[in-house]
């Protein structure tokens, strides 16, 4: 399979190329059509790629370069005055840690390069060599392309696992790219061809307490929200009649800096309260249009897979759902948005895992025995299940080494991966046996080294969940500005993610309150009224319609199904369960992997027959 030699659509990216003297020919291998480029003082080319001029700032001060690239309102004054003090490439720590925004970084001094993404893993950094030169891009597939990389079909089938286990997730498709892990930064030294990974972000001590940390979530927040408001223009958000969307809108208006649309997608479940909430909530906003698109039009999960041709770097579960998230893109911009923002992010840092639970039992049992018993009577864990998750204490490399002796073994109950590491992974009975071989392969590999994202069980869940929901909408952010809309998640910017795990866990999750951090961080913001909701939206009904459906799509993704040619699944399976969107083993998202997987192959065929002609 071909992959294109840049991105397509006229996609925005960008790579970092060293002072040396192969530079000039490996730009040209990564140029295109409206290719932009930045050059070392040597005249050498230092960026090369496209961007949109507004996501950019840069500044030179002697032999330094700096260069913020996304959402960042770093103005040139700033990083000007940071590129003439600058004398150690690891002193832009504390310019990163301070920095609000989502957005890389990236620098030169002394023949040296740094490269850096976000701690939420929403903006990536991989690198390969290129013609004997340590080359950075934020995106796989460009690099990939570059040194002519083969396919790595082992990773493929590690992308089939549902759900795919830390760190599997972070290594590329492509033999020859490696990838940087959220939080560390890429150095290249001065010969232009080694590179090191070095950390510059660690999740802050969750040691504050609700009151402590509200008036901090909240000037977060603000300030996530100033940096897409503060261009001035038209900015829509999405009203979903939740909190995590509400409390955006509010900010937003209360700030008067762009004129506002608020958007809401009804569901089409009649027991969906959703709209009723966004009704009250846009009555309390007053100077903010508030549209309410017709819910009979709004896509179902499962629609649109035939025709997705985005060129995306890795698989994504969020093919899913692509049709729902770019369904207002086009209206939106034609009544003037130029940017839309989203709620997506708020489940992942206003609220926290259960599993925090797994050690607060051990500091404070008899506090935490009564959240459990709370949680135990929410969420209708079996009690047996839930004993042996509290009392299983294999630290993590072992878990993950047993996670893959039985990928075929039934879906564990939900409190399983609730109280635990996570969900072990599975696999189900249309991939082949060779799939499995190699995932459990990858896996045992991956254990002789992983370590989690914290020693504690919660602040692991926590992180991994960000890093996965940023995985998708680093997809969906993609698409939708190809689709002529630009999508951007406060909730994901990394000053954000911060302020919220600082607070501790038993504060943040509650089986008595909902959101309670987010609640009391938008206290002086949000009405009360907003405040007090005490229910959320499943949309189980629009997935179910959307199975039976947009089934005949998925017996045509079967019948010649490039997984079943790398003999990674065998399609009967897929196209009798197509045949049965009612089958109850289908009532779990367990098709997603594999859908996401069959698409990402289709799409990266079609690329490689548009880059040959």
């Amino acid at each position: 399979m071909g992959v294109l030699s840049r991105p397509g659509h006229g996609g925005a990216y960008f790579a970092v190329l060293p002072d040396r003297a192969p530079g000039p020919a490996v730009a040209t291998v990564l140029s295109g059509p409206d290719t932009r480029v930045l050059r070392h003082p040597s005249g050498r080319p230092w960026l090369v790629g496209r961007w949109p001029d507004d996501e950019i700032a840069v500044a030179e001060a002697g032999d330094a370069r700096l260069a913020v690239i996304g959402r960042c309102p770093a103005a040139a004054g700033r990083l000007a005055a940071e590129a003439a003090r600058l004398r150690d490439l690891a002193a832009l720590d504390a310019l990163a840690l301070t920095l609000p925004g989502c957005f890389h970084l990236v620098a030169a001094l002394g023949g040296r390069c740094r490269v850096q993404g976000t701690a939420s893993g929403l903006r990536l950094v991989f690198h390969a060599l290129v013609d004997g030169l340590a080359v950075a891009a934020d995106r796989a597939d460009v690099l990939a392309a570059a040194i002519g990389a083969g396919l790595d079909e082992r990773q493929v089938a590690v992308r089939l696992l549902w759900p795919v286990p830390h760190p599997l997730g972070r290594t590329p498709l492509w033999h020859g790219v490696t990838a940087v892990d959220p939080g560390h930064h890429l150095l290249v030294e001065r010969d232009g061809r080694t590179t090191r990974h070095r950390r510059w972000w660690a999740p802050p001590e969750p040691v504050r307490t609700l009151a402590e940390a509200a008036p901090g979530v909240r000037a977060a927040l603000d300030e996530a929200v100033a940096v897409r408001t503060r261009g001035g223009g038209t900015v829509s958000l999405d009203l979903s009649g939740g909190l995590d969307s509400t409390s955006l809108c509010f900010l937003a208006a209360a700030r008067r800096e762009a004129r506002l649309i608020a958007s809401t997608w009804p569901g089409r479940d009649p027991a969906d309260d959703d709209l009723e909430w966004a009704r009250r909530a846009a009555a309390r906003l007053p100077g903010v249009e508030h549209v309410v698109w017709p819910p009979e039009e709004s896509p179902l999960v499962y629609a649109g897979l035939l025709e997705i041709d985005d060129t995306l770097d890795e698989p994504t579960i969020g093919v899913m759902d692509r049709a729902r998230v770019l369904a207002h893109a086009p209206r939106l911009a034609a009544m003037g948005s130029r940017l839309h923002v989203t709620g997506i992010g708020g489940d992942h840092v206003a609220w926290c895992s259960e599993a925090a639970y797994h050690g607060l039992l051990r500091r404070r049992p008899l506090w935490a025995l009564g959240r459990l018993r709370g949680f135990r009577a929410l969420f209708h864990w079996p009690a047996g299940p839930m004993a042996r998750a509290l009392a299983d204490s294999r630290p993590y490399r072992r878990w993950l080494v047993d996670s893959a002796a039985d990928l075929r073994a039934p879906l564990p109950p939900p409190v399983t991966g609730a109280l635990g590491w996570g969900a072990p992974p599975r696999l189900f009975g249309w991939v082949t046996a060779e799939a499995v071989r190699l995932a459990a392969e990858a896996i045992s590999e991956a254990a002789a080294g992983a370590e989690p994202l914290a020693p504690d069980r919660g602040a692991h869940a926590d992180l991994h969940s960000i890093h996965d929901c940023s995985r998708v909408i680093r997809q969906w952010e993609q698409a939708s500005a190809r689709a002529g809309l630009p999508l951007t998640s406060p909730y994901l910017d990394d000053r954000v993610i911060e302020a919220c795990l600082s607070v501790r866990p038993g504060d943040r999750v509650s089986p008595w309150r909902y959101k309670p951090l987010l609640a009391a961080a938008m206290r002086d913001v949000v009405p009360g009224e907003c405040l007090r909701r005490a229910t959320k939206a499943a949309a189980a009904l629009d997935a179910a319609d959307g199975l039976r459906r947009h089934a005949p799509d998925l017996r045509v993704l079967w019948e010649d199904s490039r997984l079943a040619r790398l003999g990674l699944v065998d399609p009967a399976p897929l196209r009798d369960l197509a045949g049965r969107p009612d089958a109850p083993e289908l009532r779990q998202a367990v098709l997603y992997s594999t859908i996401g997987c069959e698409v990402w192959l289709r799409t990266l065929e079609h690329a490689g027959k548009e880059a040959a002609r």
